[in-house]
């Protein structure tokens, strides 16, 4: 079955903010991988942007394997150092490269980014060695200010994020780039913006849109999986509150509390998160529980696994 032969009348998600992904082309991918099954069931990428704050962004063109930095063309004695020296500044390693980039053309580019503060500085090395010493505190570096777009392709991980990735960085407008792995393979093809951090999943092959609402200073609220360097909570209480409030600024609704309410026997989490609006503090509680079904939540997945799915009790 694919996705235009499913039956009229499924329900949606108003917080998700698209057509019953269900419907939308399932590409060159088997019915097996984990992407097309994500499509058919109508899983909501809701919430689910890594929680890192500062990231690291390392050019290196060519083949990467299912670890980017460890298994490729960047320097096999330098890798493992720089992997601990990013653990312990606090900082996620991104493989990037260009769309189409061959190894000569590599100008060993590499940025520090952070999304809560919302700044990325980006510099140039001639050896990879040198990422051993330099600061990687953002203190040096030419800050850019315009959107970038670091699209995951990394098949070494997952083939849907290949499949579904690399058409999509062919042609994305604007400053474009490929990356390694950035959690959440079923929603492919997943695309996360800087210097705001918001994560996208399951993005059409021309955009749909996501790079002009970015030009303009708005998130695209269609597949937004959420702002990284935030909670699940702070960031399921944020897309529930533009829904409602029709706040589509990147800047809008700042996280200024997020409180647990407790759990229920039945598993269901209860949260309270104070957002900063415009006409005063938004409270937004909302209710987190366990997918009542089990899958293969990717495609190397070895056994069924279950997710967290929000839901808007109030939002004041």
């Amino acid at each position: 079955m694919t996705a235009e032969q499913l039956p009229d009348g499924a329900p949606e998600d108003p917080y998700c903010q698209h057509p019953d992904p269900r419907r939308r082309p399932v590409g060159r991918l088997d019915a097996g991988r984990c992407s097309v099954q994500a499509l058919l069931a109508g899983d909501s990428p809701l919430a689910t942007a890594p929680p890192a704050r500062r990231w690291l962004l390392v050019e290196q063109p060519g083949p990467w394997g299912r670890d980017a930095l460890l298994q490729s063309r960047f320097d096999a004695d330098v890798a493992p150092r720089l992997a601990q020296r990013a653990r312990e500044a606090g900082l996620r390693i991104q493989m990037v490269r260009r769309p189409g980039e061959k190894l000569a053309d590599s100008q060993g580019r590499w940025a520090v980014a952070d999304v809560r503060e919302g700044w990325v500085r980006w510099s140039r090395r001639t050896r990879d060695a040198e990422l051993l010493e330099v600061p990687l505190d953002g203190s040096v570096g030419v800050q850019v200010d315009a959107p970038s777009f670091l699209v995951c392709t990394h098949g070494g991980h997952d083939a849907c994020c290949a499949v579904r990735g690399r058409p999509l960085a062919r042609t994305l407008s604007g400053d474009v780039w490929e990356t390694s792995h950035l959690g959440g393979d079923r929603f492919a093809a997943n695309v996360l913006v800087l210097p705001t951090g918001h994560l996208y999943g399951q993005v059409p092959e021309d955009g749909g849109g996501l790079a002009e609402a970015h030009a303009r200073g708005e998130v695209l609220l269609e597949g937004l999986r959420g702002r990284a360097g935030l909670t699940p909570p702070a960031q399921a209480a944020q897309q529930f509150a533009r829904v409602e409030l029709g706040l589509l600024g990147v800047a809008d609704l700042p996280v200024l509390s997020v409180r647990s309410g407790g759990a229920a026997d039945d598993g269901t989490e209860r949260w309270e998160v104070d957002l900063r609006g415009p006409d005063g503090d938004v409270a937004v509680v909302l209710d987190s529980r366990l997918s009542a079904d089990a899958r293969l939540l990717t495609c190397a997945a070895l056994k069924p696994g279950r997710w967290r799915t929000w839901h808007p009790v109030s939002v004041g």
